[in-house]
């Protein structure tokens, strides 16, 4: 099969539509005729940048292109329409144009909201009402902010200027009418000159099990409105608080669970905390600080899939903070009960700080 078109723009066959973009744009800059006028190369290079640009950019085409070369290719839509002028690159690269353009909300159609959740909603899911305001055209002004108004004398109502600099023309905003178009003689009073109005609305949203923070939920259709009374996408941001037992890392679950120093030199059977309630584990003598046991799949659920992490437990020896005098002796007649096993550990460490202060002689 014929991959042409990833060779004229110096790409590999699985690159993005990012990279392929990248490579459009450095070789239509470098082979345009406005930069090579005269040169029959040059010009012949470009349409082929543009050729292939029109093939790999478009997802249905590249996939034919892909499978069967030009071949399956539909000559007529593939390689029609390619006599691009150097402000159509500015166009699709840096969104400016001489042509007239679609009239603009004055914000954003989509909308992001935070949405904090305690630790078992994210890890159960639920049902979650969310309140936020979204924001609607004007009536009155329909986006102008003015209640009356004049056409901007310097852009003639584009609210952009173009200002030629050697072989481009760079787009500007218009700097007198702030890209508006327009001179406001009076502000409109619905909207206080904002060119929009103020919404509030709640919803109701199921929030799936096993999702975390730092993740986003889309629900469409409940964001800013358009000129047409469609509405754009309200974006959920999702924080989870953290608790006091559990800790998540990914999808598994970690509880750092203390024992009583005697459990850890003796052995004890205890309860530990689960996502599902409760169960005992057996803690063997001599058990030392730090020590883990792992249950396979009681961990969280995977938000995309059916797969469930692990739950960890941690065990973290604690000492009593204080002594009876009657605890006191105790310890110490065990202390001493130990008898050479105690000066042996003392000698060690002794000989180690004799070897230290040989460092220094």
């Amino acid at each position: 099969m014929d991959f042409e078109y990833y060779e004229i723009l110096q790409v590999s066959k699985t690159a993005s539509k990012a990279e392929i973009k990248k490579a459009y744009r450095k070789l239509a800059m470098k082979y345009h005729p406005d930069k090579n006028p005269g040169d029959k190369e040059a010009e012949e290079m470009f349409k082929k940048i543009n050729e292939a640009y029109e093939v790999l950019s478009d997802d249905k085409k590249r996939a034919l292109y892909d499978k069967y070369g030009k071949e399956g290719l539909d000559t007529g839509s593939s390689r029609g329409g390619f006599d691009f002028g150097f402000e159509d690159i500015f166009e699709e690269f840096f969104g400016f144009s001489k042509r007239k353009k679609r009239k603009t909300t004055p914000y954003d159609l989509d909308i992001l909201v935070k949405v904090e959740l305690e630790f078992k909603e994210a890890v159960f899911g639920t049902k979650k009402e969310i309140e936020f305001e979204y924001y609607s055209i004007c009536p009155e002004c329909n986006a102008t902010g003015a209640k009356k108004h004049h056409q901007c004398p310097t852009c003639h109502g584009e609210g952009s200027i173009f200002v030629r600099q050697g072989f481009m023309s760079i787009g500007q905003t218009c700097p007198e009418c702030k890209g508006k178009g327009i001179i406001i003689d009076q502000k409109c009073d619905k909207c206080n000159a904002k060119g929009f109005i103020v919404n509030k609305q709640t919803i109701t949203v199921d929030i799936p099990a096993g999702i975390d923070t730092g993740m986003r939920m889309r629900v469409s259709g409940k964001g800013n409105e358009d000129f047409d009374k469609t509405r754009g996408d309200l974006y959920l941001q999702i924080y989870v608080k953290e608790d006091p037992i559990f800790k998540r890392r990914d999808n598994d679950v970690i509880v750092e669970v203390p024992i009583f120093f005697t459990s850890a030199i003796l052995g004890d059977t205890i309860k530990i905390p689960t996502l599902e309630g409760q169960k005992e584990i057996t803690i063997k003598p001599h058990t030392e600080d730090g020590e883990s046991f792992i249950f396979h799949n009681e961990g969280i659920q995977d938000v995309n899939s059916h797969y469930k992490g692990d739950l960890i437990v941690i065990l973290r020896i604690v000492y009593p903070k204080k002594l009876t005098k009657e605890q006191q002796d105790l310890l110490e007649k065990l202390h001493e009960s130990f008898g050479k096993e105690v000066h042996h550990h003392k000698s060690i460490f002794e000989e180690a700080i004799e070897k230290v202060k040989g460092w220094f002689k």
